[in-house]
């Protein structure tokens, strides 16, 4: 089962925010074992206060803490940095930012400044590191030229928002074969073929070109109102890079078009056998059915049609086959393709504090939105845990968000993977901020009972 460490990312106190004051925190370290306890306590304490607003204190729980005077540079090479080797050698790592909306989590993970190298969100400091050290592999590898496939959507409940194709709307679903799968609107083709496309990827050769397809993307996100500002990340943006090669992609495209050629046929095969079943059978006056003494089923059409599916499915079959031996042989000749990192800027949670003394009202709509990010964030965590403790059986069916991931955590057994609690030092954020650390110090615990 895979580590998956917990570290907490204080953010600056803004200005307007000075005037309220500080939440009185503290850390203590466990030496022995490298982790950490967080204390905080509310600087407005009254006697009425709720037991939301008391004073607490973790357990060892956490990794690490990063102060709030340290810049993205320092948070990515303490905690990312050290673990794209094992991406480079095929595997799978995942990393979340989670917290109350306004505390950083954008800032942290994709960031807002293209520019400064210090300031990099963790996903383009990442992808600059991969960049890199696969441009050093290609100049001593003439055999395969490796690049980065980016894949950026965002998740809102049953649907997902292709970042990189004009935000095209896609949905989650579960296969015969239980794998999740993500399309895009069906598409008709010439010929009657029926094309549904999966989640775009963009091969990226260079670290300027991914860049730039990634600033491109997020300028499509959506955002809108939460309980502390106007402008918030109200959907889950996931962005996928994994090392892939052109003959990797050719063979993946390969494989969606031979499943378009066999949905019509698919399709024409179903419709024959339905029509056969409907003309040999009769409604009585009674309205009940009975054998069409007049019509005998033509077993020859329905087995034709049958056959001809069968062709198809074969077909999908040594594409699918083709892509697997496509991968092996490339993975025989450098280990690192396949390897991927998934970034993962989750939606800020809401609490129960709601709107008041922010000026910001919420409509239904809005309001249903939270709750839903709500039931995406509880089922996370419950996946983190059990996950963690080793249990048998993994929710990962509780909500879309979990759906999505399973793939991703399951790649990942055997690789790190990290979630960073961005979390306010304003005192008026209290109650966001706790709560933040309380999720937090139940996937902490979790990991440290396993290990």
């Amino acid at each position: 089962m895979n580590a998956f460490k917990v570290w907490v990312r204080w953010r600056p106190l803004e200005s307007i925010e000075s005037p309220k004051g500080d939440i009185i925190r503290g850390t203590d370290e466990d030496h022995n074992n490298q982790r950490f306890r967080i204390s905080v306590a509310s600087s407005t304490q009254t006697q009425a206060m709720s037991s939301r607003e008391r004073p607490w204190k973790s357990g060892f729980s956490f990794n690490g803490v990063i102060e709030p005077n340290e810049s993205n540079h320092v948070v990515y090479n303490r905690i990312v940095a050290p673990i794209i080797p094992e991406v480079l050698q095929g595997r799978c790592c995942n990393s979340f930012a989670y917290g109350h909306s306004g505390s950083g989590k954008t800032h942290t993970m994709i960031g807002y400044d293209f520019e400064n190298d210090d300031e990099f969100g963790l996903c383009l400091a990442a992808a600059r590191q991969l960049a890199t050290a696969l441009d050093e592999i290609n100049a001593g590898d003439s055999a395969y030229k490796f690049g980065i496939g980016l894949r950026v959507y965002e998740l809102r409940k049953n649907s997902a928002f292709d970042l990189l194709n004009n935000r095209n709307e896609c949905f989650v679903r579960e296969g015969s074969d239980r794998r999740v799968y993500i399309r895009g609107e069906t598409e008709i083709l010439e010929n009657g073929k029926v094309r549904v496309r999966p989640i775009a990827t963009r091969a990226c050769w260079s670290f300027q070109q991914l860049q730039r397809e990634l600033q491109e993307g997020l300028k499509h996100r959506k955002t809108a109102t939460s309980t502390v500002h106007d402008q918030s990340s109200r959907t889950h943006a996931i962005i996928e890079m994994e090392i892939i090669t052109t003959d990797l992609l050719n063979a993946r495209d390969d494989v969606v078009e031979r499943q378009s050629e066999l949905v019509p046929v698919g399709k024409y095969a179903t419709d024959v056998y339905i029509e056969e079943q409907l003309r040999a059978i009769i409604q009585t006056e009674d309205g009940k059915y009975t054998p069409n003494p007049n019509y005998n089923v033509n077993q020859k059409r329905v087995d034709a049609a049958e056959n001809k599916k069968a062709e198809f499915e074969s077909r999908v079959k040594e594409a699918e086959e083709h892509e697997s031996e496509v991968f092996a042989i490339t993975a025989r000749a450098h280990q690192c393709v396949g390897g991927r990192f998934v970034f993962v800027d989750l939606a800020g949670a809401e609490f129960l504090s709601g709107t008041a003394g922010t000026g910001i009202k919420q409509s239904a709509q809005e309001k249903q939105q939270g709750r839903q990010i709500n039931t995406d964030l509880l089922a996370l965590k419950e996946v983190i845990r059990a996950r963690s403790l080793a249990q048998t059986r993994i929710p990962y069916r509780s909500s879309p968000l979990t759906m999505v991931l399973r793939q991703h955590f399951e790649a990942s057994n055997d690789a790190q993977s990290s979630i960073i609690l961005t979390v306010s030092p304003g005192a008026d954020q209290y109650v966001a901020t706790l709560n933040t650390l309380k999720y937090g110090d139940l996937v902490g615990l979790a990991n440290k009972h396993k290990g």
